[in-house]
């Protein structure tokens, strides 16, 4: 309530909403898992009752880190449990390789988004250094607006370059050139 207080909105990083299946809850089954998610959103929506929703962000975060990432529990699995916080942003991955296919979720059951929340998808990746082409973030950002209108949609990375101190595998000259990207992409949406 202080950070909103102060006039900042509040984002919230959610690592045990699908990092956490293939970290802490190895010996669950995926529904078993989405039952625990389920429950660190209603403590979460229960902790941010007094704050207004328009306020809140919410990263599912499948981990920040150049790997496989071939345990990570998929989008359509946790797609109910991220739709059922109480944030008006949600923040997803879809531009690293092993998540980039899941937009398709969301158009697959754009019924079932609530009409109040934004989405910020992910379009570039925050774990590379290859520097994404601004026709790709284009793309990327498009795939979205054609499924909840543009006035829904924020384009934005993957996750944060600077996880952890010391652990980023990605130069800070290139993560600036990535949001150049991400800016110069976003500016082309709607003007072709």
């Amino acid at each position: 309530e202080t950070i909103v207080a102060a006039g900042l909105d509040l984002q919230l990083d959610c690592p045990d909403l699908a990092l956490s299946r293939h970290m802490l809850f190895t010996d669950l089954s995926d529904a078993e898992f989405v039952k625990v998610a389920g429950m660190h959103v209603e403590a979460l929506n229960g902790a941010l009752r007094d704050i207004p929703e328009d306020r809140i962000r919410v990263h599912i975060c499948w981990g920040n880190y150049e790997g496989p990432h071939v345990c990570d529990i998929p989008m359509g699995t946790m797609f109910d449990t991220l739709m059922s916080a109480r944030a008006r942003h949600v923040l997803f991955e879809t531009s690293n390789p092993r998540h980039g296919h899941e937009w398709t979720v969301f158009r697959d059951r754009k019924a079932d988004i609530p009409d109040d929340k934004l989405l910020v998808p992910g379009v570039v990746d925050t774990t590379t250094n290859f520097v994404e082409h601004p026709d790709l973030v284009a793309q990327r950002i498009e795939r979205f607006v054609d499924i909840v209108g543009a006035e829904r949609v924020i384009a934005g990375s993957d996750c944060g370059f600077g996880t952890f101190a010391g652990f980023g595998a990605v130069d800070p000259d290139i993560a600036y050139a990535k949001l150049a990207a991400l800016s110069e992409g976003a500016a082309k949406v709607g003007q072709e």
